[in-house]
């Protein structure tokens, strides 16, 4: 032992000082130990991975044997000792199963030798088993969990074929908490596109969806960071919400969040990075060949330690229980800015197709998010709508639960149902409504004359309507007031010759096709 006059109750005292939070000075203080002597128990309790109640529940023997423990190369195992280090790889292994602990490998194991370690001791050697064989990744992960995201410092390079110029390139690096399954790529850039389009093939490439994604606070995937809660910007919210995995960036000034990832850098760095030195490459895709061909080789090396790959554990304990992927792939978004309408609306300029939004947000400035297929809307990074693409210049997509309780009703109106409502009547009514269609400056003000003209068959009777359209068309006057006066005065009666003011048909048609 370092230190043969410090007492099994300092060493309690030590211990329970540090449980409680009390920093290092002030342990020293309070029992008079070296510093030096304070740091090694410390780094031993931490190592040991125990907690004070089982430290308490120890007899004093016990607590001197455990912590008189030497270092495997400072001493040779005990022959028990040595039967359970041949036993951690696989018990490794089963602790990455969801429910599996520590205590419960313990009970198997004590089960099958009885004289074997305590659960103190068997804590103690399994904690430095895993510092021995991999030093950078003692934290436990569970099957599905996590899967890291970063990339390398170091860049790789492309050659221009034609100038010899070297181009720099981003290699970005994935990697399963569990298995340690590991992913390679090299990109153009780290921006969002970029991030996300790796992110993508890394979910492909190993078959499913862990649970969370967690990143190094990368700007192409988080707008803000923060203790608490970081904000995702909104591409790579939308990627994620799109294969239904949180992500979790990495806390600022706390490296054990991504010790994992750094430690998988450092490995391709040798294992990658070595085998492509003095080769040249022309192009991405030769150059992620060469990666990929590498990685494979890297994902079936056995691990240090184990009889069993990366490849060999993510197959067995982390591919069953990883979530499907979505039976599409993610499409990227373009955006543009847009302020409400009056009208509860607003314009995708490169369709000029115009989108309703809930009332509430009429007068704000939004942001649009559109792929060839969805438009989606948000105000101060929410969602507030969602349509279908639509393609026809000048047209409404509008959702009536958009729309202010007095103006609902005319979510329902489209240009096919009045068209469809005057074909009922007759085909001279449909011409006319058709024109009426055509005719307006705003959907909304055509639709309302649509309404008042074929409402006026309940008053006048469907022949009446229809020789008062025959009438409009020969005057070319489209409006519902025209259509009105010809019923009130009796102009729709062949007899009656009386002339109308006429009204030139205005020369912005869109014509019959736009509807077909």
């Amino acid at each position: 032992m370092a230190n043969k006059s410090i007492s099994m109750s300092k060493i309690r005292q030590i211990l329970r000082l540090h449980s409680q939070g009390e920093s290092n000075l002030a342990i020293y203080r309070l029992t008079g130990v070296s510093r030096n002597t304070l740091k090694k128990y410390i780094r031993d309790y931490n190592t040991l991975n125990l907690n004070m109640i089982e430290i308490e529940d120890l007899s004093d023997h016990d607590l001197e044997e455990l912590f008189t423990q030497f270092k495997p190369h400072q001493q040779k195992r005990s022959r028990k000792a040595q039967e359970l280090y041949a036993m951690f790889p696989e018990i490794d292994k089963q602790l990455k199963r969801k429910g599996i602990t520590q205590q419960l490998m313990w009970e198997e194991y004590y089960a099958r030798h009885p004289d074997g370690l305590k659960l103190s001791q068997f804590g103690y050697h399994y904690a430095l088993w895993k510092q021995q064989v991999s030093p950078t990744m003692h934290m436990d992960h569970k099957a599905g969990d996590k899967l890291y995201v970063d990339y390398a410092g170091e860049k790789l390079h492309l050659v221009d074929s034609n100038t010899g110029e070297l181009q720099a390139v981003e290699v970005f690096v994935a990697i399963l908490g569990c298995s340690q399954l590991t992913y390679v790529e090299a990109s153009y850039s780290q921006q969002k596109e970029d991030l996300i389009d790796s992110c993508e093939r890394t979910l492909h490439y190993i078959g499913g969806v862990p649970n969370a994604l967690v990143t190094d606070n990368l700007k192409s995937a988080v707008t803000k960071s923060s203790k608490y809660e970081p904000v995702i910007n909104e591409y790579f919210a939308d990627f994620a919400d799109h294969y239904s995995i949180s992500v979790l960036p990495t806390r600022a000034y706390k490296p054990r969040d991504k010790s994992l990832v750094e430690g998988a850098v450092k490995i391709i760095y040798t294992r990658i990075y070595a085998k492509l030195r003095g080769r040249t490459f022309h192009t991405l895709a030769d150059l992620n060949q060469a990666i990929w061909t590498a990685l494979e080789e890297h994902n079936n090396t056995l691990l240090r330690g184990r009889h069993y790959s990366r490849r060999m554990q993510f197959t067995e304990v982390e591919m069953p229980v990883l979530n499907a992927l979505p039976p599409l792939k993610y499409e990227h978004k373009k955006q543009v800015f847009a302020t409400v309408m009056k009208n509860g609306h607003v314009c995708l300029g490169p369709d000029k197709h115009y989108y309703s939004v809930p009332y509430q947000n009429i007068g704000k400035k939004v942001k649009l998010l559109y792929t060839n297929h969805r438009v989606e809307v948000y105000y101060n990074y929410e969602r507030i709508a969602s349509h279908d693409r639509m393609r026809s210049p000048y047209g409404y997509t509008t959702l009536t639960e958009h729309l202010a309780s007095t103006h609902q009703f005319v979510g329902g109106w489209t240009p096919e149902k009045f068209l469809s409502w005057a074909e009922s009547i007759d085909t001279v009514v449909r011409q006319y409504i058709y024109i009426i269609l055509n005719k307006k400056q705003h959907v909304e003000q055509a639709y309302k004359s649509c309404v008042g003209i074929l409402a006026l068959n309940k008053k006048y009777g469907n022949q009446r309507l229809i020789n008062a359209c025959k009438r409009g068309i020969e005057y070319d006057m489209y409006n519902y007031k025209s259509i009105e006066m010809i019923l009130k005065r009796g102009l729709d009666h062949p007899e009656k010759q009386e002339t109308l003011p006429l009204m030139p048909l205005h020369e912005n048609i869109r014509g019959e096709q736009y509807y077909n």
